[in-house]
């Protein structure tokens, strides 16, 4: 593999790509992308690839409030597919905050000096893993994974991007809840989430598993069972109290 060069201070090439608008061709250039902007862009090898899909844009999706917070006018994600995939990608991964930009050529990547050749594994030229922050189409920051073999996944992350930006950033909470369909009480403990602010994921289980899956992931008996960042809550009553002492 070619040498990888950190490129801080550099403008962003000067390229234009062929993009899918509204069902049809259309044409975007650097300029458009980056100018006059702060842009986050991340590139990886390749649409629909599995650390790509369920860790790395799915992230930057995630975070895209908390960077808009912080300044940050778009996120862009690159990668070496042709625009139909990545159109596919993104409708697929339901990533509204992150543009998708297909650099089929891969003119932009190799302005970048992250083309490399993935042969082996039958990919041709595709992008190395990074991560940059653009200001008016200078390169201010960039995370560049390690030169190893395979594809490593290290640094060029959503979080460590918002890390750069503001070592005190927080990032939003991470909320699920086990419930039964006409549960009474799934249904205030999901009313306080919204009115607390807190978007959650609802994991409905149906009857014939509803006792063993509560029981295996929570230790309790009944639902709803409640969980934030990793730590099991429990029930309505204790997720009322939780939210009252946080309050």
């Amino acid at each position: 593999m070619s040498e990888l060069k950190n490129i801080e201070g550099h403008s962003v090439p000067d390229v234009t790509l062929m993009i899918r608008r509204n069902g049809d061709w259309a044409k975007v250039t650097t300029d458009e992308l980056f100018g006059g902007k702060s842009v986050v862009v991340f590139s990886l090898p390749g649409a629909f690839t599995p650390t790509c899909s369920s860790t790395h844009l799915p992230r930057y999706n995630e975070l895209a409030p908390i960077f808009k917070q912080h300044g940050v006018d778009s996120i862009i994600c690159v990668s070496v597919n042709d625009p139909f995939v990545m159109e596919e990608w993104a409708r697929d991964q339901e990533s509204d905050n992150v543009v998708l930009l297909p650099d089929g050529n891969g003119a932009f990547t190799e302005g970048m000096g992250m083309l490399v050749d993935k042969s082996a594994i039958n990919f041709g030229k595709r992008s190395w893993r990074y991560s940059m922050l653009v200001r008016d189409k200078k390169i201010e920051k960039m995370f560049i994974e390690p030169d190893k073999e395979g594809d490593p996944f290290e640094v060029s992350d959503a979080d460590t991007m918002l890390t750069y930006l503001d070592p005190n950033a927080k990032g939003p909470d991470q909320v699920a809840i086990l419930t039964r369909i006409g549960c009474p009480h799934c249904a205030r403990a999901k009313k306080a989430l919204d009115q607390a602010g807190m978007e959650y994921v609802e994991v409905p289980l149906g009857h014939t598993i509803r006792t063993k899956a509560v029981g295996a992931i929570s230790g309790g008996k009944t639902v709803p069972q409640v969980f934030i960042n990793g730590e099991l809550i429990g029930s309505a009553d204790d997720l009322e109290n939780y939210l009252k002492k946080a309050a």
